[in-house]
């Protein structure tokens, strides 16, 4: 049995294939540059050549694919764009139109122009991962894909995409106060998530079922797995993504607290400012977007003492270096002995929770100190 995990981020999309009856450990896996940086890429190389571009395919993460579209049409270059596809850089498409000079073709529109080089925009290629799996004579065969991503959300033109995303996020705390209720099966995607739904979209292919969660959720919920976080009653765990910081303060009733804020506005003595301030609930939903983040929640009254215990904050992310020789004490995840597949360990515990005929092979795997077959019997 197969479950096929991608956690896709800014930097990086790390895919991790767990098979049951075998340790975590030796489960196959790739980091491997994340879509958005693939699509930078080939932008840059059409700037270079001076092509004009036609962007297809469906609403996929910004950042660095949106810098190089700036920059080629800066550079003097057309690009077109289907709909869909310019939703990546903004939902408000006369915005993508009159800020970024970006031209706007229905799907007929599109399918006919001429002289332009095509690219297409997804987050989620099934089709390359097979391959590059097919390469190493590993034969996917999942039963389970999960795709972790972040999404903003469609917010209402006169709504705050900052405040939109953190109001998303209250909500599903409130009603499932647990890690685990940012996970849909693609069926039950809100459709507030357009880049949740994109990747649903891109999952049609599939034989089988897609679970997709919210990326900074699934790390965070991965990193509760290493030995020394689970042994934790009450535990802080920040996620330093390249471009969010989220944190959430966990124990025996579930999330007692949390905030999301832009990593790069923050630096090390501000993290710890909001770090100390969500262990004693003073941290406030003003504070935060007011300095540009997205919000903050308290929902559990008694404080957490981080000075107590071994560590004080758990960190795990890519920026995580952030927090290094910080007087937090910080205890840096590495569930099963990868820091880098955290989120996809997070994912499997999402897979397990919806999808009921996989949940003992899972939860087995995860809290098992070794499977029972050998992995060079399953290479098939």
């Amino acid at each position: 049995m197969q479950v096929l995990t991608i956690d896709i981020g800014t930097g990086t999309q790390d895919i991790y294939l767990f098979r049951s009856g075998l340790n975590l450990e030796n489960g196959f896996k790739l980091v491997m540059p994340s879509p958005t940086m693939q699509i930078r890429g080939q932008i840059l190389d059409a700037t270079h050549r001076g092509d004009d571009l036609l962007l297809t395919g469906v609403t996929m993460g910004g950042g660095p694919c949106h810098w190089a579209a700036e920059a080629h049409v800066k550079a003097g270059h057309m690009i077109y764009a289907t709909p869909e596809a310019a939703r990546t850089f903004n939902d408000d498409l006369d915005w993508v139109n009159q800020e970024m000079g970006i031209e706007i073709l229905s799907e007929d529109e599109a399918a006919n122009l001429m002289n332009v080089r095509r690219i297409e925009l997804r987050d989620f290629d099934f089709k390359t991962i097979v391959e590059a799996f097919n390469l190493f004579g590993v034969r996917l065969d999942p039963q389970v894909v999960a795709v972790g991503v972040f999404d903003h959300g469609a917010a209402p033109p006169d709504v705050s995409d900052r405040q939109f995303r953190f109001d998303y996020l209250e909500a599903r705390i409130q009603a499932e106060n647990r890690l685990t209720a940012f996970a849909f099966l693609s069926e039950d995607i809100p459709p507030i998530l357009t880049r949740m739904q994109a990747v649903a979209k891109s999952g049609s292919v599939l034989n089988c079922p897609l679970v997709v969660m919210d990326n900074a959720a699934a790390s965070v919920l991965g990193a509760s797995l290493d030995t020394r976080v689970s042994a934790q009653s009450r535990v802080m765990i920040v996620n330093v993504g390249n471009f969010h910081t989220l944190a959430f303060r966990l124990g025996p009733t579930g999330i007692e607290g949390i905030f999301e804020h832009h990593t790069g506005l923050i630096d090390q003595p501000r993290l710890e400012t909001m770090l100390r301030a969500l262990a004693d609930g003073s941290l406030t939903c003003g504070e935060i977007f007011d300095g540009h983040g997205h919000g903050a929640l308290i929902r559990h009254p008694e404080k957490l003492n981080l000075d107590h215990g071994d560590f004080g904050v758990v960190v795990t992310g890519p920026r995580r270096s952030m927090m290094l020789c910080s007087e937090l004490r910080p205890y840096f995840a590495v569930p099963y002995g990868d820091m880098m597949l955290t989120g996809c360990f997070g994912l499997l515990v999402s897979v397990a929770d919806l999808v009921d005929e996989l949940a003992e092979p899972i939860r087995s795997a995860l809290t098992s100190a070794g499977g029972d077959i050998a992995p060079w019997d399953i290479l098939d």
